[in-house]
Parts: structure tokens; C-alpha cells; sequence
């Protein structure tokens, strides 16, 4: 059976276990909230690891994942010179540079200077890397349509409202908060 709000892990609470100890700590929290924000934090970290054992099974990592998307998603010719992808991926240049030299040796990106100017870089997705990001994107469909399979459609459009509506305040509140304080690499 898999993990559910009221089935942890074998190391971690339940969330009803959670937000009472909280509460025995912090008087003023709502407990209503705190099983929100607790339950989109656990949800994040499970879908995280999901997602990672999906593309490790089609041998490339987390942050290979996110290259490859990144550039699909700049459109067609996917390209983008390294600083640009730092910046959509909240990395530093140093750990860009190391991501793009493995995916370059793995077939996955090119890295060509600009026939326009000889200083720029551009890193372009090959065909192995689209082929990489279609069989994962197969894959996280499949999850997630699971993930979601006791949802109406109805249902799923207030969620994904709601969910919207959140994300934005994070955003407004903090705009800087898309990148990483810290490299992964």
C-alpha cells in the first residue's frame, strides 16, 4: 500500500501526527494550513523522487531532466547559450558549464560556438536528448495521470486553479525564489 497522508513513511509521522506536535510547540498554528502546506511539502518530495527514479531508468539524472526540458521548452531549434540556461535553472555558470560538459560527452547536448559571434557558446539538444525527453515525458504522463486518477475533470480544473493561485503569491512574495540557493552538482 502506498504512502498516504495518514500512512508515512516508516520514519516520518503521519501529517495528523505532525501538525499535533507542532501545535504542542507553537500555539498559533493553524492546523488547517499547516495540513496543506505539510501535505504540498510531502507531495513535492514524493513526486520528486518518483520523477527521479523515472529518468534514472532511462540512464540520465535529475539534473540532466532539467536541461532537456529547459531547452524543449525555449522552442524549436532548442538552443540556448550556457549563461541563459544557468539563469532559467537557477545555477551558477561553474555549475552549468560542469552539467553541460557530462551532457555533452553523453550525447545528449552539443555545445557549438555562434557561427554569428565566435565568443558565444550555444547548447543545443540533440536528437538522443529529445528522444531521452519524449520517453520520460511518456513516463511522467503515465504517473501522473495516475497520481490524479480520483479527480473529476472538474475537480482537477479547481485544483490546478487553486494550485495556481498559491504559486503566484509565492512568486509575488518572492520572486527570486525560481533558482537554488545552492548548486546540486
Amino acid at each position: 500500500m502506498p504512502d498516504t497522508p495518514e500512512t508515512p513513511g516508516p520514519d516520518e509521522p503521519s501529517l495528523d501526527e505532525q501538525i499535533a506536535a507542532y501545535q504542542r510547540e507553537f500555539h498559533d498554528l493553524d492546523p488547517q494550513v499547516e495540513k496543506v502546506v505539510s501535505a504540498l511539502g510531502r507531495l513535492n518530495r514524493r513526486m520528486n523522487v518518483a520523477y527521479g527514479r523515472q529518468v534514472a531508468d532511462l540512464d540520465i539524472s535529475n539534473t540532466e531532466w532539467e536541461v532537456l526540458k529547459t531547452l524543449v521548452v525555449s522552442g524549436a531549434p532548442y538552443r540556448l547559450g550556457p549563461g541563459e540556461l544557468a539563469k532559467r535553472l537557477g545555477l551558477t555558470p561553474a555549475a552549468m558549464t560542469h552539467r553541460i560538459d557530462r551532457m555533452a560527452g553523453e550525447g545528449l547536448v552539443t555545445r557549438d560556438r555562434d557561427e554569428n559571434n565566435r565568443v558565444r557558446v550555444i547548447v543545443e539538444l540533440t536528437d538522443e536528448g529529445r528522444t531521452k525527453w519524449l520517453e520520460a515525458m511518456r513516463m511522467a504522463s503515465t504517473f501522473e495521470e495516475d497520481l490524479l486518477q480520483d479527480l473529476a475533470p472538474e475537480e482537477r480544473v479547481v485544483l490546478g486553479e487553486m494550485l495556481t493561485r498559491l504559486l503566484r503569491r509565492v512568486e509575488d512574495a518572492q520572486p527570486d525564489a525560481g533558482g537554488r540557493l545552492t548548486d546540486l552538482d
